[in-house]
């Protein structure tokens, strides 16, 4: 029985057990009973002693001290840093595959202690003993040799090994070689040491990636200021590109990777390498956007944009750029693009490739890039340097003095696409193909304007010269350019009324059909009706006396009308029409395509072609007003394509304004068509130019009706935001309300300020009695 119980006490077990734990320990060969044995004196201790646990673990502990003692002076007796490090690594390694066999047969021990303890801790809260559980989840012999290892050796070189591996690491930066398995042993001996369950790397972060950080970030400091004082900033960037991406590789091989030690690496070199350099990095920047440099940009694109607020500063030099290189290059070619779309187009175009080009090669099309490229193309296309359309302001609408200029850009756009639409030298020369792609890019220019409605007014006057003229290069182009500006998002209101144009003149051809059969003069006669709500441009109609051969049909027309539609009112349009008259000399006939004033004129004549008129008698004869009888006068005595004009004049003047009541005119009876040099006796000449659609004054009314239109646009825009959100505050309205008419204007503060007053004066909202900066809807 003695026996016996000497079997089941730690110290009847322990002194045969610990020769057994020392061969562990040191990695000697254990026997398959020895193996077993350990076991069973365990579990005897455990059932049988009850204090048998705790003295089993604290002999177990100092025994594992007394071999980590050993493998400290094994360590030790190395001086050298490589001969340190593979001696740690080996000890380290041997005793780190202990740590998971040693505490095998010892399962019990710590299942005894964990009982003990539950029990003498019976009113601990439910809490700590939740984390009591957390903590036991490892291997409590496993946790007190980590933790012994930790306390003693670890502690104890710990300083040594970390100077040790920076050193070696620092080395390799330098261009030498050494064995990288001796820093990644001394991490992986970081990673494995912590027995924390709720932190397994924190040991190592404390440590070893703390040094790490603090040895790149003092080593890169000293090597960027020698670098960039050394070779400037082009050269450092490829230098401190090339050392990202080699700190990034070597992150990768010696910090832990399942913690975020590469990406904290990243952002310290980040700071020592770009953000502690930004000012003299930035300064670089405007000179080589200026030269074009796309492969050192695209560098320091790639450098800057690593760190907070880098790209910024980038973005507004590209901003600056733009708008100085496309003003300067707008500026320079201002002779030329005044006078030609076609050129002034294509350089705008130009403009846009090139900046295009620049952020596509240098910033690899980077949104933010696309954006301020964006901006400031729109600065470009928008400014009223080189060239503006001088609109009225909404006060002069009401009878104050002054005038808001605005970008030229969409009247001449609106004559570009009229040149590839008409039948021009210009579309004659390009294939189908090119005429649609020039098109689109003038739906690209038109995305950058402002004032659209302005492009929409004259390309609808354009249209409207081409389809009376029926000068039109390409039908099927021109409703397909109607579809276009639909899908760039021109308002619908708009684009409707350019489609039932087209409409018009469909139903148009049907009418002269069913004409011409109801009358025995129909080869000499073409009408358009056309409804006014599409086509109509300013209230003024112009009077003319009309040659009877004219005014003739006027009446059957009329007649033939009402018998098709019954209650619809005509409305004569005279300054829109046009025909075609023969004119006979001593030199030949020709044909004379002419506007009705040119015929008008043209026939005083018809009756006394030697006659002398005077301007006065002219004009009783024609009974056109002064400023459309000038300029009608002008063209048939100054156009600039005959070298013998149709009229004579005398005394000579330089310009229509110039003519008197007694200047003279008379028919030129050596007017002929000249072709090598020498008058031709047959010839058809288009004295129409551009056919003028509206008188001066009507245009003067189409620029002030730009501006009323967009008055009711904003008025219009308001009462639906407002009857929408009940009450807004000012802010809130202008940002939503710019969103609305974008697509036509945006309408400046001082419209919608003024519009506002306009419409609380009118009962349609008011604003808050106690915040003046907020508007309530009135129903």
């Amino acid at each position: 029985m003695l026996m016996d119980k000497l079997q089941t006490t730690f110290e009847g077990v322990w002194p045969s057990m610990r020769p057994i734990v020392l061969k562990l320990l040191k990695q000697e060969t254990v026997t398959q009973p020895e193996w077993q044995g350990l076991f069973e004196a365990v579990h005897s201790v455990c059932l049988w002693d009850e204090r048998g646990a705790y003295k089993l673990r604290d002999a177990l502990q100092q025994d594992v001290m007394m071999y980590i003692k050993q493998a400290q002076n094994r360590v030790l007796a190395h001086r050298e840093d490589q001969a340190l490090l593979k001696a740690y690594i080996a000890e380290w390694g041997k005793f780190f595959t202990q740590c998971n066999f040693l505490p095998t047969p010892f399962r019990q021990l710590e299942n005894s202690i964990n009982n003990t303890s539950k029990v003498t801790s019976s009113n601990a809260s439910s809490t700590q003993k939740k984390n009591n559980n957390n903590n036991t989840e490892d291997s409590l012999v496993r946790k007190l040799m980590l933790d012994s290892w930790n306390q003693s050796i670890f502690m104890d070189i710990k300083q040594r090994l970390q100077d040790s591996a920076m050193k070696l690491v620092q080395a390799e930066r330098n261009g030498e070689s050494f064995d990288s398995q001796l820093v990644i042993g001394v991490r992986e001996s970081y990673v494995n040491l912590c027995s924390n369950p709720l932190d397994k790397l924190q040991i190592y972060r404390e440590n070893f990636e703390a040094a790490y950080m603090q040895a790149t970030a003092e080593f890169y400091k000293l090597k960027a200021d020698e670098q960039l004082s050394a070779n400037g900033v082009q050269l450092y960037m490829k230098y401190a590109d090339q050392r990202l991406k080699e700190e990034e590789a070597r992150a990768h091989r010696y910090l832990e990777a399942g913690s975020d030690s590469v990406a904290t690496l990243t952002k310290c070199c980040e700071k020592v390498l770009i953000g502690e350099h930004l000012p003299t990095l930035l300064a670089e920047c405007a000179p080589l956007i200026k030269a074009g440099e796309t492969d050192k940009l695209q560098l320091m694109f790639r450098l800057l944009d690593r760190v907070s607020e880098g790209v910024t500063p980038i973005l507004r030099d590209l901003e600056a750029h733009i708008v100085s290189a496309g003003l300067a290059d707008m500026v320079a070619s201002a002779d030329i693009i005044t006078t030609d779309s076609e050129k002034y187009v294509e350089r705008l175009l130009d403009l846009f490739k090139r900046f295009s080009s620049l952020v596509k090669d240098a910033f690899m099309d980077d949104p933010r890039f696309l954006t301020a490229r964006d901006k400031a193309y729109k600065c470009v296309v928008n400014d009223t340097t080189v060239f503006k359309l001088e609109l009225p302001s909404s006060a002069l609408l009401r009878g104050s003095k002054g005038t808001a200029p605005e970008s030229k850009c969409p009247e001449l756009l609106a004559n570009y696409c009229d040149m590839l639409l008409r039948k021009t030298p210009l579309s004659k020369r390009l294939t189908s193909e090119q005429i649609e792609s020039r098109l689109k890019d003038v739906l690209l220019v038109l995305k950058y304007i402002e004032n659209k409605d302005v492009f929409m007014r004259y390309h609808k006057a354009h249209l409207t010269r081409r389809l009376i003229l029926d000068s039109s290069a390409d039908s099927e182009k021109e409703e397909d350019m109607v579809e276009w500006l639909r899908e760039v998002g021109m308002p619908a209101d708009y684009v409707n009324k350019l489609a039932r144009m087209f409409q018009d003149i469909k139903v148009s051809e049907d009418l002269n059909t069913q004409f011409r059969a109801d009358t025995t003069r129909h080869d000499a006669i073409n009408i358009k009706i056309l409804n006014a709500g599409a086509w109509a441009r300013g209230s003024e109609r112009v009077t003319v006396s009309l040659p009877l051969e004219l005014e003739d049909y006027i009446p059957e027309i009329e007649d033939f009308y009402k018998k098709k539609h019954s209650g619809r009112k005509l409305q004569w349009y005279h300054h829109m029409s046009n025909g075609t008259i023969t004119f006979a000399n001593s030199v030949g006939r020709f044909d004379l395509d002419v506007t009705t004033f040119q015929m008008a004129v043209l026939f005083a004549w018809n009756q006394r072609p030697m006659e002398k008129i005077s301007y006065e008698n002219l004009r009783l004869a024609t009974e056109l007003p002064d400023p459309e009888l000038r300029r009608t006068l002008w063209s048939l005595v100054a156009f600039p394509k005959l070298k013998r004009q149709l009229l004579s004049y005398n005394p000579a003047v330089q310009n229509p304004k110039d003519f008197a009541e007694n200047t003279t005119f008379w028919v030129n009876q050596e007017f002929a068509l000249i072709k090598n040099c020498k008058p031709q006796r047959r010839g058809k000449i288009n004295l129409i130019g551009r056919l003028q659609l509206s008188t001066e004054r009507s245009q003067i009314e189409d620029n002030h009706s730009i501006v009323q239109l967009r008055i009711l646009r904003t008025q219009e825009a308001i009462i639906k935001i407002l009857k929408m959100r009940k009450r807004i505050t000012n802010t809130a309205l202008q940002s939503e309300l710019v969103e609305i008419l974008k697509n036509m204007f945006l309408p400046s503060k001082k419209m919608i300020k003024e519009q506002l007053e306009w419409l609380i004066e009118h009962k349609y909202m008011r604003r808050d009695d106690d915040d003046i900066n907020t508007f309530i809807y009135m129903a």
